[in-house]
């Protein structure tokens, strides 16, 4: 597709979700007061309830057992489900926890991680550039590990999670929106008997109970809010990526992670030393060295044909 040819409004929609996953982090920290295994329940919860609705005014009551009937649908969008829900637990936490420059630190990695599965279980070739760009993003990872004070454990988990996650979607082929829906069922009982067993237990407070009130309405209304959250960036994704070449889309990416480490340094206030700096500077070298050879690549192959 060349440059003049594209579509703008498709492109719009893209950062608009990218952006919207980028200052998450802001939304979460105002949820601080409610445990993170609590947040990630209600998220399933009302992402299920809003994707299954969705999904069920689009396409009919059919479109469950469709995307069931793919060759090992089942059994995939159940294990990726699982993938989803730790990458959504492990970063709430890591958000309220004080740890949104490392938890940017992972979807910086990410993209590079894909490329590592990509050449492990597909078999794809990478030629010396992407290479290069490997390598010095390991080197940056390395440099954190030995510099920042203990190993970015939690960088890693969320890249190695989403990542991991990702192949299996690939795999698998389904429509995100629609695996989206299926995977939020397969995690919806568990989240509803979770939530029963907090609040039976005393350790939610989303009704009244004899020694604690309940949550006030704002923090109600946020955590049904982040439904919304979850579901609508993905489907906007889910929309621009038909739209626009996905050379713009592995640049766009990036915008998400930069918004998270701004919103770690500036307003969450944690700390960015010298030693930080180096490690995410290799990181940045490698993914505009990644970057730009793709975008070389898809310039000679010329536009992809109608």
């Amino acid at each position: 597709m060349s440059t003049d040819r594209l579509d703008r409004g498709g492109m719009w929609i893209a950062v608009a979700s990218y952006v919207a996953w980028g200052v998450m982090p802001l939304y979460w920290h105002l949820l601080k007061q409610v445990p993170a295994m609590q947040i990630m329940a209600h998220r399933v919860v009302w992402s299920a309830l809003l994707v299954s609705a969705w999904l069920t005014f689009k396409y009919g009551r059919g479109w469950l057992r469709e995307t069931l009937a793919r060759p090992r649908a089942a059994s995939m969008l159940a294990i990726s489900g699982v993938l989803i829900a730790f990458n959504w637990g492990l970063y709430i936490w890591a958000v309220n926890a004080g740890h949104v420059v490392e938890s940017a630190l992972g979807y910086f990695i990410n993209p590079l991680f894909n490329v590592i599965l990509g050449v492990v279980v597909l078999r794809e070739r990478l030629n010396r550039v992407q290479w290069t760009a490997v390598l010095i993003a390991a080197l940056g990872v390395l440099w954190l590990t030995f510099n920042y004070g203990r190993f970015p454990w939690i960088a890693l988990a969320l890249a190695i999670s989403f990542g991991t996650y990702g192949l299996l979607r690939k795999l698998l082929g389904a429509p995100p929106v629609r695996g989206l829906g299926v995977e939020s069922l397969y995690l919806l009982l568990p989240a509803l008997l979770f939530l029963g067993w907090a609040e039976a237990n005393g350790q939610s407070h989303l009704f009244a109970h004899a020694a604690a009130p309940a949550w006030d309405v704002g923090i109600t209304g946020l955590l049904v809010f982040g439904g919304v959250l979850t579901a609508l960036p993905l489907i906007g994704f889910a929309a621009a990526v038909q739209r626009i070449p996905f050379s713009l889309v592995g640049l766009l990416q990036y915008i998400s992670p930069t918004l998270q480490l701004l919103i770690g340094v500036l307003v969450m206030r944690e700390p960015f030393d010298r030693d930080r700096a180096i490690g995410f500077a290799f990181i940045w070298v490698a993914l505009a060295l990644y970057a730009l050879e793709g975008l070389l690549r898809a310039r000679r192959s010329g536009p992809v044909p109608a």
